[in-house]
């Protein structure tokens, strides 16, 4: 029986060792990271000498939203950056969400365009619970590219 080596190493990254980086900094304090993904409409469209079937043709390109989570604590930089755009002087930014492998060397680089934040949440308080109080930010997009997945 021939050796078989797999081409990639079987045990797949951990969700959980990720950070954030926007204008070459790193803001590595995120609970959670949400909504990296990209869907193309499939068009439909027949020519009168085609068979009777549609083909498929690929259509525009739409990206998800990002959610961002964290701790809320005295850096308010998430909330200036979102009432920046509230003021009509909003900078958009280019973010990257890199993953980590569990020695802590990065893995995945996801780059995205054009982001600026459309959405800024602050905690839900409950004076019977002990959960952390969270903030969440939500930024529009214009693209991922991929600058490394090793």
């Amino acid at each position: 029986m021939p050796a078989i080596k797999p081409p990639h190493n079987p045990d797949p990254y951990g969700g959980y060792n990720f950070f954030i980086e926007w204008n070459g900094i790193i803001h590595a304090g995120f609970q959670e990271c949400t909504g990296l993904d990209s869907t193309q409409q499939a068009g439909e469209y027949r020519e009168g000498t085609d068979p009777l079937t549609m083909r498929k043709i690929p259509g525009l390109v739409s990206y998800s939203n990002i959610t961002l989570s964290r701790g809320i604590t005295n850096n308010d930089e998430l909330w200036q950056w979102r009432d920046e755009f509230v003021q009509g002087k909003g900078n958009r930014r280019e973010v990257s969400i890199v993953l980590r492998d569990d020695t802590g060397e990065e893995r995945i680089r996801w780059n995205l365009t054009n982001c600026w934040p459309t959405t800024w949440k602050g905690a839900d308080l409950k004076a019977n619970a002990d959960d952390f109080a969270l903030e969440t930010l939500e930024l529009a997009h214009e693209g991922i590219k991929v600058d490394k997945w090793t």
